[in-house]
């Protein structure tokens, strides 16, 4: 019996490795008094195994674009990622594991994506990692068809991820699993980590189905593996490998806080720290010294960091065969470059349309279809389509295939009805590079998109969202249909930009912001109804939408003693009302606000010139709840909206029924200025 390091009793250099991500789990924890100690304990030697003997990945380079991505889709068991990123050399200091869950460090409660280097996508909110790998999946496999050509697989790598019972139970992954399998997805590796439990107890309790036979009826391939065999989990990953026409599912039998002589399968150990005597006996039982903290074997570090050269290695011969790609095929190699750098090519506004003045006008959905399809084939990494909606949210590109198993290149993504796996695959497909995604549905489920949502304004991605439908002006469906709170609720969410164009010159110009805006998700919000496109000649330049709000109908010497404001389908009732207004005398002015982010991201004195602070009279005019509007009509003015749900009936009876016309807007007016 050899002692390998002091302290530490004779073990293989595997155990080693593996027992260093577990006590350094508990450590952190127990540091924290704060964090899920057991996952990291059950899971350590699956990861172990994906981490050293397969994943292709550069600690030094952690955007290598041909890198493999593996995902903790179970974000709350976050310190094995930090050890296994610190112990294999990524830009994390033991230092910071040392400081989990501390406020500044980079070791936060769950991973995040931006803050953290090597983390691949912010994942906690359980089910939403495992869509956001199908996404990058699905990216993969539309690069590699678009760029590798025969002996030059530029894009050839995997997608891995650790899910959790948690991950499974959420509909979320069943809708991401279902498309996976029907695209066949066999560059999609996924570990479950099968331990029991859960935060009420034993899975038992609620969790009882096949989780196996269930995915080998979404179509993936699922082996089932001890979760501390090493070669048995080796030999499974290489049979996932291999089958290239379906995502693979390893189900890994674990052990919740392994190790711990009495906390080892139980609840106890999912989301509270061990406890400092439960540690001693553990650290006991593991061979290893209980008496230091953080403790990492030399031998265990040094096995860890080979992962440097390997990597360095691995990304130098790629770099070969990038550089004989692009002396082969240069075109196709700027191209590639041009889009991982994510700019965007020159002169790829010069199709942008133009609508002439028009009475009649058309939906700003229609709109913005033609729109997409102008400039669509200026940038080839728009890449989307709908929750089985195009034909109504008319997001088909008109001259593109569908992407699917028999032609990865195609554009037209058929998400199918599962708008929740829709929105996560959104966020992976962003994350992964090389794509501008969008998908689209009607405004109301844009509540069943809310979470994935949530995280692209988190991470700060850049998707973009078509929402059509937008108010009652959808008409007969009815209040199931008709979002009334739907508008405020996406407002709430910090670092989401929501634009409801009034026309279709406007709708050009928010296309044209969103394409632009690649620090944060774009929700454009477009109409069922027609509308008309106004005469520019006449009114306020459309290019205003830029800046959120701008004036476009004046009133007399720009002066104005009422200010109208709007959004989307409204705004042409306020125009109507002003010109009454304006004909009985009243000065009035008509702000078309489609952008309430962008309009606040202005300075002070263009808001002030837009929104004089002297003119007290304002009314907003939006048919949803009023919520927020207050910040711009202040205490002087009020809101004509919808403080209630919608009814079943043609839509201009409904507009006539709940005082959105001319008329009412004009009486409301009058009240104010008395």
């Amino acid at each position: 019996m050899s002692t390998l390091q002091e302290g530490v009793t004779s073990q293989t250099l595997d155990e080693l490795a593996i027992n260093t991500i577990r006590t350094l789990a508990m450590d952190a924890v127990q540091k924290a008094d704060s964090g899920h100690p057991g996952l990291p304990m059950g899971a350590a030697a699956m990861a172990y195994v994906l981490w050293t003997r397969f994943l292709k990945h550069n600690p030094r380079n952690p955007a290598w674009p041909n890198r493999d991505r593996f995902i903790l889709s179970a974000g709350h068991g976050s310190m094995l990622l930090y050890s296994l990123l610190y112990l294999t050399g990524y830009d994390l200091p033991l230092e910071e594991l040392t400081q989990f869950r501390q406020f500044g460090s980079k070791t936060p409660g769950h991973p995040e994506y931006g803050l953290t280097t090597g983390v691949e996508t912010t994942t906690g909110p359980l089910g939403q990692g495992f869509g956001n790998g199908v996404g990058m999946a699905m990216a993969a496999r539309h690069m590699a068809a678009t760029f590798n050509r025969p002996g030059f697989n530029l894009m050839d790598h995997y997608i891995y991820a650790i899910v959790s019972d948690g991950d499974l139970m959420e509909g979320v992954a069943s809708e991401a699993a279902s498309l996976a399998g029907h695209l066949k997805l066999g560059n999609l590796i996924y570990f479950y980590d099968d331990n029991h439990i859960s935060i009420e107890g034993s899975t038992s309790l609620t969790f009882t189905e096949n989780r196996g036979m269930r995915f080998e009826a979404y179509n993936w391939h699922v082996q089932h593996v001890p979760g501390n065999d090493l070669e048995a989990m080796s030999q499974a990953i290489r049979a996932a490998q291999a089958e290239t026409n379906r995502p693979s599912l390893i189900i890994a039998r674990t052990h919740i806080g392994y190790g711990s002589p009495h906390k080892q399968d139980t609840a106890e150990a999912h989301g509270t720290p061990l406890g400092a005597d439960e540690i001693r006996l553990t650290k006991e039982a593991l061979g290893w010294p209980s008496d230091a903290p953080f403790f990492v074997p030399p031998q265990a570090l040094e096995h860890y960091r080979q992962a440097i050269q390997q990597g360095e290695t691995a990304e130098q011969a790629w770099l070969d065969l990038k550089a004989a790609y692009a002396r082969q095929f240069p075109e196709l190699a700027a191209e590639w470059q041009r889009r991982i750098d994510r700019e965007l090519p020159q002169g790829w506004q010069a199709d942008l349309p133009s609508f002439p003045p028009s009475e009649k006008g058309t939906p700003t959905r229609r709109a913005s279809g033609k729109i997409l399809n102008a400039i669509a084939s200026r940038l080839p990494e728009l890449f989307g389509g709908s929750a089985d909606l195009a034909p109504s949210t008319n997001t088909l590109i008109d001259n593109a295939t569908a992407f699917s198993p028999e032609d990865y290149a195609g554009r037209n993504v058929h998400f199918g009805v599962r708008e929740h796996g829709m929105g996560a695959a959104l966020n992976g497909m962003a994350v992964y590079g090389g794509l501008i995604p969008y998908g689209g549905t009607f405004l109301i489920f844009s509540d069943y998109m809310r979470p994935a949502i949530r995280l692209a304004a988190l991470m700060e991605l850049q998707v973009i969202y078509v929402f059509t439908h937008d108010s009652i002006g959808l008409g007969e469906d009815g209040p199931t249909h008709q979002p009334v709170e739907q508008l405020a609720a996406l407002r709430a969410i910090p670092h989401l930009t929501v634009i409801r164009p009034a026309d279709a010159n406007e709708t050009t110009i928010a296309w044209k912001v969103a394409l632009g805006h690649q620090h944060g998700p774009v929700a454009l919000v477009f109409s069922r109804q027609s509308l008309p496109v106004f005469d520019r000649s006449q009114m306020g330049a459309v290019g205003g939408l830029e800046q959120g709000g701008y004036i476009l109908l004046e009133a007399p010497q720009s002066r104005p003693e009422l200010i109208i404001l709007s959004t989307g389908s409204e705004v042409e009732l306020a125009v109507g009302a002003a010109r009454q207004l304006q004909e009985e005398g009243v000065a009035t002015r008509v702000v078309s606000m489609p952008s309430w982010e962008l309009f606040n991201a202005q300075p002070e004195a263009y808001r002030h010139t837009v929104l004089p602070p002297s003119v007290k009279a304002r009314l907003s005019v939006e048919a949803g709840v009023s919520q927020g509007w207050r910040q711009y009509v202040g205490d002087g003015g009020d809101c004509i909206s919808l403080e209630h749900f919608g009814a079943s009936a043609p839509y201009q009876k409904l507009y006539q029924a709940f005082g959105f016309t001319v008329d009412a807007i004009v009486t409301h007016a009058r009240g104010l200025l008395q």
